[in-house]
């Protein structure tokens, strides 16, 4: 499948960004968390709708791809600023699929 890659790497940062957003739903102090859920709920729609476009060769996939990579290099910057390993390992995925979004 063309672009077959890219689609994984998608689809790996939306499970850690949908792993994240329910872990930070668990936390005690909730409140504190309420940006990086909602950065991970932004993130990971956007990479699953991003990795359908690419699927099926759509003709605005590049911009979608783009806005993805904004969106997670958004979601890592917030994600980095707690020490949570979810959030750790959810900045990482985050990094890692924006390098990838950026060089398609």
């Amino acid at each position: 499948m063309k672009h077959q890659e890219l689609i994984q790497v998608l689809h790996n940062c939306a499970a850690y960004c949908q792993r994240c957003a329910n872990e930070c739903l668990g936390e005690e102090d909730v409140k504190k968390m309420v940006n990086c859920i909602r950065n991970d709920r932004e993130c990971a729609e956007l990479c699953l709708t991003a990795a359908s476009l690419l699927a099926m060769d759509a003709s605005h996939a590049r911009e979608v791809v783009q806005l993805c990579a904004k969106a997670c290099r958004a979601c890592a910057e917030e994600c980095g600023k707690h020490d949570d390993e979810h959030c750790k390992d959810c900045a990482k995925a985050c990094r890692e699929c924006a390098e990838a979004c950026a060089r398609f």
